[in-house]
């Protein structure tokens, strides 16, 4: 990886400073309840006291098999929740000290609620159809298992913008004026068809701006936060825009979708070969997965998994949002104001625009504020075809 870009051109000491504060404030308590919370998971898969915790949430609904993989998914998921929880109140506390907390505590508690209520009313169905799967077939339920998971990941997608974004934020349709004009027009110029551009009310938990574009075919539309609106100048709105058409130019949430897909019916594979590893089973308490109280095991696997694999993801993701960053300025041909907008953003919400090359490596998304400001200043357009020769004579 090349030299970070030096901030001092564009920050100032002072911006730069109070970006390094806000990180070096919430990492901590960000890994903190991450590890928290995946210690607790392989200690639920990987001694009997998972199984018991299962045996014990079943109970609670007569014991039958239908009330261990109920209760125990359940009680799986609040736990995880609940070990969180005061990591993320920390980091709530830290991120109001810097003023990008606009939402209280009361707000932030039923946030959580609701994000679980979300979590348990997708966890439980699934959880029945794995154990559905894991009593017809035992030893192969994970091949057609692996099927049902990559369709389950392909309909998320689609739904998501219609059942889960509604669930944490209220959307209007963007009135009719030049902006939502110039936002329709970016779109239509750049071949890609919305169904709408609408206004998330973003404003009533933070002062954060963003951007994106969701949904797949019907359900696409571009969403603003009402943060971005508000603060932003409509050129800059525009930029921000550009660089969320990109993703869908080079059809990077249909690509996700289905490597999303493709993830989690590898992952369930996995799953399924290494829990019928004997070792394995003897240190859950060698409960076969067509047993419930295999859940914790399977969770287990499942965490582990994801936290390999989540430095390679960040690598995908950093790739991916850079083409867009060169899609964005492909399209508006306006280097300045994307330098003008990468720096708004950067300030407002209180970024590290230079962050450690390790926390970047290990989980940084987005390349950092100084590398899309310098490829920012690298880029040209391209070169337009030479004219062609007047004729002799």
């Amino acid at each position: 990886m090349a030299d970070d870009p030096d901030p001092t051109p564009d920050f100032t000491p002072e911006q730069t400073a109070r970006g390094r504060a806000l990180r070096r404030a919430q990492v901590p308590w960000l890994l903190g309840g991450a590890l928290t919370a995946l210690a607790l998971t392989l200690v639920l898969g990987l001694t009997p006291a998972g199984a018991g915790l299962v045996t014990w949430a079943g109970g609670l609904f007569g014991g039958s098999r239908t009330a261990e993989v109920l209760g125990g998914a359940a009680a799986l998921a609040v736990l995880g929740q609940a070990v969180r929880m005061p990591f993320g109140a920390r980091i709530r506390a830290v991120r109001a000290r810097y003023g990008l907390v606009t939402q209280g505590w009361g707000g932030w508690a039923l946030d959580a609620l609701r994000g679980l209520g979300l979590g348990l009313a997708l966890l439980l169905p699934a959880a029945l159809g794995l154990y559905a799967l894991t009593g017809r077939s035992p030893d192969r339920w994970w091949i057609p298992g692996a099927v049902l998971a990559a369709l389950l990941v392909t309909a998320l997608s689609f739904l998501h913008p219609l059942l889960i974004e509604p669930v944490f934020n209220r959307f209007s349709s963007m009135p009719a004026g030049p902006l939502r004009d110039a936002l329709l027009g970016l779109a239509d110029r750049d071949g890609v068809r919305v169904r709408d551009v609408l206004v998330a009310d973003a404003s009533r938990r933070t002062t954060a701006l963003n951007a994106y574009v969701s949904g797949l075919g019907s359900t696409r539309r571009i969403v603003a936060y009402d943060t971005l609106l508000n603060t932003a100048e409509p050129r800059e709105v525009e930029l921000v825009v550009a660089h969320e058409l990109g993703h869908v130019k080079h059809r990077d949430v249909l690509t996700g979708t289905l490597l999303g897909a493709a993830g989690a019916a590898a992952a369930t594979v996995l799953i399924g070969l290494a829990a019928n590893w004997q070792p394995l089973l003897d240190a859950a308490g060698g409960e076969p997965t067509a047993d419930p109280r295999s859940l914790p095991l399977l969770a287990a696997l499942a965490a582990l998994i994801g936290s390999a694999t989540g430095p390679l993801q960040a690598a995908a993701s950093r790739r991916i949002e850079a083409r867009a960053d060169r899609h964005a300025l492909e399209l508006t041909d306006d280097p300045e104001q994307f330098i003008a907008m990468q720096r708004r953003l950067a300030v407002a919400n209180v970024s590290d625009v230079d962050p450690p090359r390790l926390l970047v490596l290990l989980f940084g998304t987005h390349p950092s504020a100084t590398r899309r400001i310098a490829a920012a200043r690298a880029w040209r357009p391209a070169a337009a075809p030479p004219a062609a020769a007047p004729p002799a004579g």
